[in-house]
């Protein structure tokens, strides 16, 4: 590879490419890893796949270990390695409320279109967190965000359409490009606008 495309390839942080490159706490042994809780999420089929698993000190509820696993894109890789430190010896409760942004703050950055990289490990962790929760009989700790229909014709929920602003998305129309989302009626177009400003601030305004 030439020195000008991998200059091309890497327009990223030092940091990012320091763990992309040397990631942290991968899972190895996945069969003799006697996790507390485990978290799967994602799909072979589209390229990206997420298993996070966590070790708990039961008595302080402090994560002791964090080990995960990917097959995702370099962005992913990085933002999951650097997540799986920052847990380790904070509460659950804290690691849950861990953002794809603080990740991305922690990275010094993602380029706008990896953003939705970011939100794997994150997705992975609050999975295993909830698994947790579930296997020691906490059910009333559970939070898990129900998707919601937005647009009754195509039944596209506001989840997709948060996925589809991570993934660039800023317009009604690029909404309509990715989810089909308001192309039958119309009657949702401002509610999607209204969710578009809400996932721009949540996940790219400081």
């Amino acid at each position: 590879m030439s020195e000008t495309s991998t200059k091309v390839e890497w327009v990223y942080s030092e940091k990012l490419k320091e763990h992309f490159i040397k990631p942290r706490n991968i899972l190895e042994d996945e069969r003799n890893y006697q996790e507390d809780g485990k978290g799967v999420v994602g799909n072979m089929k589209c390229g990206d796949e997420m298993m996070m698993g966590i070790k708990v000190d039961k008595e302080k509820g402090i994560i002791t270990d964090c080990k995960w696993k990917t097959y995702g894109c370099a962005s992913a890789i990085a933002s999951t390695s650097i997540l799986s430190e920052m847990v380790i010896g904070k509460t659950l409760e804290d690691a849950y409320n861990i953002s794809p942004k603080d990740v991305a703050k922690e990275l010094g950055g993602l380029p706008i279109h990896k953003v939705h990289c970011s939100v794997l490990g994150d997705k992975a962790l609050k999975a295993a967190i909830n698994d947790y929760y579930r296997r020691n009989g906490m059910i009333d700790k559970i939070k898990e965000d129900k998707a919601r229909v937005v647009c009754q014709c195509m039944d596209v929920t506001d989840k997709e359409i948060e996925e589809a602003v991570l993934d660039g998305a800023r317009t009604f129309l690029d909404i309509q490009e990715k989810t089909k989302a308001g192309t039958v009626c119309g009657e949702c177009k401002e509610e999607i606008l209204g969710l578009i400003e809400k996932y721009k601030k949540e996940h790219f305004e400081e």
